[in-house]
């Protein structure tokens, strides 16, 4: 049965962030809300918590992860950004976007694209996941909560509760999240390619 914590939009509670961050360092796969959709997240380095993604969303091996960073020094670590990118990236952080970077050794080989060798990353405007990557200190591994027989994500924390009570450690609920995932930029290439539209304004990266 996954814990329910419910955690002020505003002032997120610095105990029960805690108790979250201890839970994920120890394997838990936990829902948490951003400044787009409700995510699911894990470990870094955490196969059982990444297998377990795959399972819930059904996902095939193709799928490319997301690595939720505080901060730009910490998504740095992870992806190679010239200085072109580096500006049109740093512009649009912390926002509703995920880009499509080359990883650095620092990025476990099984969340590479195979043939590119990028991973996605992001910033998320959102204090109740701030807090919580601040506490962990290293990102998360993360990806859309969206359900294969469902069009759009889930936005109730209560709800989400119930529906994956036997599939995810713990819910941290905020208020209710958007419907809408984060806007997607590659930059594999050099250049902006939009994959995907969402909450993040595409207008910059045309």
């Amino acid at each position: 049965m996954a814990k329910y914590f419910d955690v002020h939009p505003d002032n997120p509670q610095a105990r029960t962030i805690g108790q979250v961050a201890d839970s994920i360092r120890d394997g838990a796969l936990v829902v948490y809300p951003t400044d787009s959709c409700f995510a699911l997240g894990c470990r870094l380095g955490s196969r059982d918590g990444m297998e377990r993604i795959r399972s819930i969303r059904q996902l095939d091996s193709r799928h490319h992860f997301t690595l939720v960073c505080r901060d730009f020094a910490q998504l740095g670590q992870f992806v190679r950004v010239d200085n072109d990118v580096f500006r049109a990236v740093k512009a649009s952080t912390p926002g509703s976007y995920t880009f499509i970077l080359p990883a650095t050794p620092e990025v476990p080989r099984k969340l590479l694209h195979p043939k590119k060798r990028t991973v996605g990353v992001r910033i998320p405007d959102h204090r109740v996941v701030q807090a919580l990557l601040a506490e962990l200190g290293e990102p998360l591994l993360s990806s859309t909560l969206l359900l294969p027989d469902e069009e759009e994500p889930m936005t109730v924390g209560w709800e989400i509760k119930e529906r994956l009570d036997h599939v995810v450690d713990a819910v941290i609920d905020s208020g209710d999240c958007g419907t809408e995932p984060t806007t997607v930029v590659d930059f594999s290439s050099g250049e902006a390619e939009i994959v995907r539209r969402g909450a993040g304004d595409p207008s910059r990266f045309e």
